[in-house]
């Protein structure tokens, strides 16, 4: 049987790899930590934070608030309290939409070749 690399099976991640999939530096995570009580990510023996995907998921919705939409700390927290739900569907539409429009732009590379 061969092993599967899978990412969606590790359960946690580093705040390196975490950091990195945001394209944020680690004192970023740390300071959204404090900031949004929603983040908590699992420490180890040696204070080493775990992020499991439900705590990537938050960093997500608070990532597309602050940097996406350019929202303060104070107003993204709000937003987090009142309306979660809807806050996590625009936040998904905005992922589809990206992805949408990479596709695009890699459909019409591939067509600039032909040319």
């Amino acid at each position: 049987m061969a092993l599967d690399t899978n990412k969606n099976l590790k359960l946690y991640y580093s705040i390196s790899e975490v950091a990195e999939q945001f394209g944020v530096s680690e004192s970023l995570l740390r300071f959204w930590e404090k900031q949004f009580p929603q983040i908590n990510p699992r420490k180890s023996g040696r204070n080493v934070r775990q992020y499991t995907a439900e705590d990537i998921e938050q960093i997500r919705l608070i990532y597309n608030l602050v940097k996406v939409r350019g929202m303060k700390l104070t107003a993204a927290r709000e937003a987090l309290n009142k309306n979660r739900s809807g806050v996590q569907q625009t936040s998904e539409v905005i992922d589809k939409l990206r992805n949408i429009r990479e596709e695009l732009l890699k459909i019409k590379r591939s067509l600039r070749e032909f040319e």
